[in-house]
Formats: structure tokens, sequence, C-alpha cells
């Protein structure tokens, strides 16, 4: 069996929920390469289809980080929407490497206390791998609703690790939307320094 054929009859296989949430997800990301405010409402209608199916996949920490990111799809609107003083459109930035380092520090160490507390007290799968992904996932969620540019490097390694952890717990509709990620990562990065270049000039 090719691997087209098995992953189209995984596929079919899938829930119409998932389906849903891959399909608004995938259009969360065109329009945040775009820096079209209409990203959030896709965002918004995927994290509410997510929640249920982690809390099914006992991917509890992915569960809490699609509420979170449903709160944040509020947040990134009203800060797009707000805009600068003269202009409509919130400018793309970039924030100093030792910003990332501490925030890189704080969310390794509470992705290990969380872990361990998943690993310890629940039936957790991958409690320290969904716990990393899920903390550096806040904190990259927060610099898009912000425009900071170095978000797209955060999701480049938060996207790897969630391929594994989405295609062992059957949810291979949701790892190939990872890895669809990850391809359109590159266009994101591109798009958002041409914007920041052409504001600057």
């Amino acid at each position: 069996m090719s691997l087209v054929t098995e992953v189209l009859d995984q596929a079919r296989a899938q829930s119409l929920a998932e389906v849903i949430a891959v399909a608004s997800a995938i259009a969360y990301l065109v329009f945040a390469i775009r820096q079209n405010i209409v990203c959030w409402i896709f965002a918004a209608i995927s994290t509410s289809m997510y929640i249920g199916l982690f809390v099914g996949a006992k991917l509890y920490m992915e569960a809490v980080l699609n509420g979170f990111y449903l709160a944040m799809a509020a947040y990134g609107w009203l800060v797009w929407r707000s805009g600068t003083a003269k202009s409509s459109t919130l400018p793309v930035v970039t924030w100093p490497l030792r910003i990332h380092l501490l925030a890189g520090t704080n969310l390794a160490l509470l992705g290990a206390v969380t872990g361990a507390a998943l690993d310890n007290y629940s039936d957790a799968a991958f409690p320290y791998i969904d716990s990393m992904t899920t903390w550096f996932a806040v904190w990259a969620t927060f610099l898009v609703a912000r425009k900071v540019l170095e978000n797209w490097w955060y999701w480049l390694a938060i996207d790897l690790a969630s391929v594994f952890i989405y295609w062992s717990r059957e949810l291979e509709l949701t790892a190939i939307l990872f890895v669809i990620y990850i391809v359109m990562i590159p266009f994101g990065l591109v798009a958002w320094t041409k914007s920041m270049r052409d504001r600057e000039a």
C-alpha cells in the first residue's frame, strides 16, 4: 500500500471534529502568514474542537493548551484590531536574544515540573514532551499575537515534536497538519521579515 493510499484511508477514518479542526487550523496559518485578522476566527474554531480531541487522546496538557489558544484568539483579535495610532496594521517586530534565553529557561523548568507531575499522578501519554511543547507553545502564541518575528522559530521546534506525539496517539490527520505547518513556516518567516523591512524602509 502506498503512503498516499494509507494517508487517504486514515483521513477517511478520522472524526468529523478532527477534520474541522485540521481545516480550520490550516486556514488559521494561511491567514496568519498574510497578517490577516481573520486568522483568529479560524484559530477559535480549531482550538474549540481540539480541546475535546486531546482529552480523548490523554494529551491533557495539549487540551489545556488549546483552552489557552481559545483565549489567545480573542486576545490576538483585539491586539491586531487595535494596530498602531496611525495604522490598522500592527507592525512586525523582533525582540532581543536575552528575552528569548530567559523565557526558554523558565519554560523548560515549567515543562519539567508539570511533566513530572503528570508522570506521577496521571495516565498522560508522553508527559514530558507534552508539557514542554505546551509551555513553549503558550509563549509562541503570545509572540504571534504581538507579531514578534521569532515566533516562527519556536513553532518549528514545537511542530517537529508534535508530529511524533500526535501520530503515536492515532491522531494521524493532526500529525499531517503539523507536517504542513513545518512546510509553511519558512513562508511565514519570509513574509513577516519582508513586512518588517518594508516598514522600516
